[in-house]
C-alpha cells in the first residue's frame, strides 16, 4: 500500500496528494503532525528514502534556527531533532513497495508511481 506523509497546510504536500489522488492507486495518508513518527519509523523511513537525516531537516524552520543551526549533530541527535519536533521533517514523503521518494517539487512522486 502506498503511504504519504502528509501536512494539509503545506502547499506542496497538498500538490503530492493530488497527484496520489489522480493516480487512481489506494493509499494511506499518514498526518505525521498529528501522530508524531518515533525513532524506528523514522530511522526506516529514511532507510527507503537512502537518505542520511540531514537531508530531510526543513533547515528554514524556526526551531531549527533558533536550536540546531550550527551545531554538529550525529545522525541519531537529528532523528530525535525530528521525533521531537516533527515540523522539522520535509514533506510530502511518498513511500510504496519499501522505497520512499520527498514530493518536492511533487513531479518526484511519479517515479515510484
Amino acid at each position: 500500500m502506498i503511504k504519504i506523509y502528509h501536512n494539509p497546510r503545506c502547499r506542496k504536500s497538498r500538490e503530492g496528494l493530488a497527484i496520489l489522488e489522480n493516480s487512481g492507486e489506494s493509499f494511506e495518508i499518514i498526518r505525521y503532525l498529528d501522530e508524531p513518527l518515533n525513532e524506528k519509523q523514522l530511522s526506516d523511513l529514511l532507510q527507503a528514502l537512502g537518505i542520511p537525516a540531514e537531508q530531510l531537516v526543513r533547515k528554514n524552520e524556526a526551531i531549527w534556527k533558533s536550536d540546531f543551526k550550527g551545531k554538529s549533530l550525529s545522525e541519531k541527535e537529528t532523528i530525535s531533532a525530528m521525533v521531537a519536533h516533527p515540523k522539522l521533517i520535509e514533506r510530502p514523503i511518498v513511500v510504496k513497495d519499501g522505497k520512499a521518494v520527498i514530493g518536492r517539487p511533487a513531479e518526484k512522486i511519479h517515479e515510484i508511481l
